[in-house]
């Protein structure tokens, strides 16, 4: 199976969860997913594949799962929930670095085997991790801004994917820069810098454009659940 194929049944399975999770506990499954996606992204984008004959990091999917959520929120609950939906998932951001940081302080104990793991995963470089908490902090929170404009000037149900897609993807733009310019830029040539920014945009647009009929989806789902 081709790294392609998986990508796009990884994309189901993580938009098809999210739902279950917003079917099964409502607004605050979506609050859980956030917290959930923000942790799990930073762990998978450590790991690069070659995909359409770009290398690029995992990650995105889970991470654009995050943006569905708070859109959702912000959708059916208001601005007011999608903001506190992303402080919560910063919050959750940080406490995970924060605490690995310090359990990556303890010796290990002379028949261990997972330290050396861990320290690769969670030793991260503090320019990749303020890259990543900035990112996240500026693009999210410009994401529900947009998303409650452009919801105020198309209000119609027929303009939802405007709503989604324009948000998400102007929101993942500003993602892409700020990370990328903090935790890379300096680091390579301009002209690699350029493709990392464009292969991870790319990649990340995919995935906006694919979550979609989730949006439409969780727009009929839990009509009660105000």
């Amino acid at each position: 199976m081709t790294n392609e194929v998986i990508w796009l049944l990884f994309a189901l399975v993580n938009f098809s969860l999210l739902l279950l999770f917003y079917k099964l506990f409502g607004k605050m499954g979506l609050f859980v997913w956030i917290g959930m996606a923000t942790i799990l992204a930073n762990i998978q984008v450590l790991k690069t594949v070659e995909l359409l004959g770009m290398t690029a990091t995992l990650g995105n999917i889970m991470y654009g799962s995050a943006y569905l959520a708070t859109d959702i929120l912000n959708e059916k609950y208001g601005k007011q929930d999608a903001k506190k939906a992303v402080w919560l998932g910063f919050s959750t951001l940080i406490t995970m670095t924060v605490i690995m940081q310090i359990a990556l302080t303890f010796q290990p104990g002379t028949e261990d085997i997972a330290h050396n793991s861990l320290e690769t995963i969670f030793g991260l470089i503090p320019r990749i991790a303020l890259g990543s908490l900035a990112a996240y902090i500026v693009s999210q929170y410009f994401d529900v801004w947009i998303y409650d404009k452009v919801r105020k000037l198309l209000p119609s149900d027929k303009y939802l994917w405007v709503r989604n897609n324009g948000s998400t993807g102007i929101s993942q733009l500003l993602d892409t820069a700020v990370f990328c310019t903090i935790a890379f830029y300096g680091s390579f040539p301009l002209n690699i810098w350029i493709e990392i920014f464009i292969t991870t945009y790319i990649i990340k647009f995919l995935v906006a454009l694919m979550d979609t009929p989730f949006m439409y989806i969780a727009k009929n789902m839990n009509k009660k659940d105000r």
